[in-house]
């Protein structure tokens, strides 16, 4: 019986790819690094392995129709070499993997941060000429691409999810209201910044229509909720949500960004290389806008988003509530 191998299925995206398949009946091999997860992943009917990606230990003999590769660094700040492990060398592995296990498709979670730069962007088409890497991060992400569309036997798919958001996620949301709930958050170019989120589930569901999708003419393919949100109305809304009063403090961009420079030298230079209050790219988030286009997604691969953001808010905080 062939199955689909998700790689970092202990993570947020990974695990969600994997519940909604074993629900379908489908066979799932699940990776990923931590082993309760993974244990309740196959209590749930998975195969599991333990398994760092960006490690030097020996990669499973599997056998597999399809892979989804969740497994990855996203972090605003970090080591050039951590994040070359992950999201380079763990995506040639991944690679590696799929060959092996006889895959006919290779499904690849990267960023639509590589489109970002320090300008307003509304509607960003995947084709658009990336800008100069804005950190690590956005470097490394981009590279894996390239190694992925390096192997056309696996006839590879690669999906920019923006703004990942629900039940279970321990960064956008969380961050934000932890920054909410003890200092005012920065208003700045009157307030413009804008963005689009997704639902976990929509990003769910695209990864399984881009693994079953016959043909995938562009190969890279945007994935949004849809909608145009300020974040201040998505701060604000969560803050309600949660019972935090955002409040805001007017704040010239150009002073922000020197600052979160400074903050970002002075934390290289420290042993250890501590994360800094604020980088530059998370300060850029709040002052500019950047929505992304899902007409070739939509064109293509047949696939829209199906939940709001009020829709996507009420149920992550449906489930955290006692």
């Amino acid at each position: 019986m062939s199955g689909t191998i998700i790689t970092g299925a202990t993570g947020f995206l990974g695990g969600a790819i994997a519940r909604r398949l074993l629900a379908e009946g489908e066979r799932v091999i699940a990776l990923g690094r931590d082993r309760a997860k993974l244990a309740a992943l196959a209590e749930a009917g998975a195969e599991t392995h333990a398994l760092d990606l960006s490690s030097d230990e020996p990669l499973p003999n599997l056998d597999a129709s399809g892979l989804i590769h969740c497994a990855a660094l996203s972090s605003p700040w970090g080591s050039r070499v951590a994040f070359e492990r992950a999201n380079i060398i763990g995506t040639r592995r991944a690679l590696h993997l799929a060959l092996e296990a006889g895959a006919h498709r290779f499904v690849h979670i990267s960023s639509p941060s590589i489109y970002f730069r320090f300008a307003d962007q509304d509607a960003v088409p995947e084709d658009m000429h990336l800008p100069p890497p804005v950190n690590a991060y956005t470097a490394t992400k981009a590279a894996s691409e390239q190694l992925v569309l390096a192997v056309p036997d696996l006839s590879p798919i690669i999906l920019r999810p923006r703004g990942l958001y629900g039940p279970g996620d321990t960064a956008l949301l969380p961050r934000l209201l932890r920054a909410a709930a003890t200092r005012p958050l920065p208003l700045m170019r009157g307030g413009i910044a804008a963005t689009d989120l997704t639902y976990i589930d929509d990003v769910a569901d695209a990864a399984i229509t881009a693994l079953r999708a016959p043909s995938a003419p562009s190969q890279i393919y945007n994935v949004s909720g849809g909608e145009a949100l300020s974040i201040k109305t998505v701060a604000e809304r969560a803050g309600e949500m949660a019972g935090i009063n955002v409040r805001w403090r007017k704040m010239p961009w150009p002073l922000v960004k020197a600052a979160a420079r400074a903050s970002e030298a002075l934390c290289a230079a420290l042993p250890g290389r501590p994360e800094p209050p604020v980088t530059a790219y998370s300060a850029g988030l709040f002052a500019f806008r950047q929505t992304l286009s899902l007409a070739r997604i939509e064109r293509e691969l047949g696939w829209r988003p199906q939940v709001s953001f009020a829709e996507g808010l009420a149920r992550t905080f449906a489930e955290r509530a006692p």
